[in-house]
């Protein structure tokens, strides 16, 4: 075993590393100048906690600053060695973490993802805020079906957010990641919650899908783009409120009449 792998297993050597990364983070934060768009946003997360984040892999490394101190939140991290270093640094933010893989190509039966999707949905219910990367692994923004049967199951929304810097390196990996830089503009985007109602069958799931996959896009784009100085940040328009609190009702409703269904994560990968 070479010098370098030796390193990477050992217990101390992650825990610096993973301190450093937290350390590096809030540098970033703390220096940059951070917009919310929209400005509100926290009225329609503290109306709807808890709630499912949604981000992009490789864009995901200042979502932490995003959810407020008072937020009770987990993330679901892998069990690979880069998981475990992304694991100390979001504890070392005050962040739970979940251990366990996401949906990789509709399969969870891996790297321990049944227990921890199962995880996720007590967590929920018990009130805490679960973030997660939609992406399926090793495919670049293309969303799986785990965080849409997450949000049927456990009747909470997915909330789409992007944080971005204007000061960054864009690395070639396969998830376009960026390193944010200290001192920076920068930009949080949330787009509206997308509630995945009971009821939804496979047809409906892929739609849902399709919108998470949308919404993450778009979020993405609008959070380089505020964070460049290209668009200000704006209220959400009074038809997306209200598209959103009529989806909202009728999610809420189909829940009502016949509970959520005894999934498991195996459903996605057959709808």
């Amino acid at each position: 075993m070479s010098v370098l792998k030796r390193l990477a297993r050992s217990e101390r050597v992650r825990s610096a590393a993973g301190s450093l990364l937290a350390g590096y983070l809030r540098l970033v934060w703390r220096t940059g100048r951070f917009r919310l768009d929209p400005p509100n946003i926290y009225d329609y997360a503290d109306a709807n906690l808890p709630v499912i984040f949604a981000m992009w892999h490789g864009q995901h490394f200042l979502s932490p600053f995003v959810r407020r101190p008072e937020y009770r939140a987990a993330v679901l991290i892998s069990r690979s060695a880069d998981g475990e270093m992304n694991a100390i640094a979001a504890e070392k933010l005050g962040i739970r973490t979940i251990r366990g893989s996401g949906d990789h190509k509709g399969q969870f039966a891996r790297k321990g993802g049944v227990s921890a999707y199962f995880e996720m949905v007590d967590a929920l219910a018990d009130g805490e805020t679960v973030a997660l990367t939609a992406d399926v692994p090793k495919i670049a923004r293309r969303a799986g079906l785990g965080i849409v049967m997450l949000a049927k199951q456990s009747g909470r929304p997915i909330l789409p957010i992007a944080v971005a810097t204007e000061r960054r390196i864009d690395l070639k990996s396969w998830d376009k990641a960026s390193v944010n830089l200290p001192f920076s503009r920068g930009a949080a985007v949330a787009g509206p919650p997308i509630w995945v109602p009971a009821d939804a069958d496979a047809a409906a799931m892929e739609g849902y899908r399709q919108e998470v996959e949308a919404a993450l896009n778009a979020a993405t784009e609008r959070a380089y783009a505020i964070a460049e100085g290209r668009v200000e940040p704006a209220l959400w328009p009074a038809e997306v409120i209200a598209t959103l609190e009529a989806r909202k009702a009728a999610a809420e409703a189909a829940r009502s009449r016949g509970g959520a269904d005894e999934a498991t994560p195996q459903d996605a990968a057959n709808g």
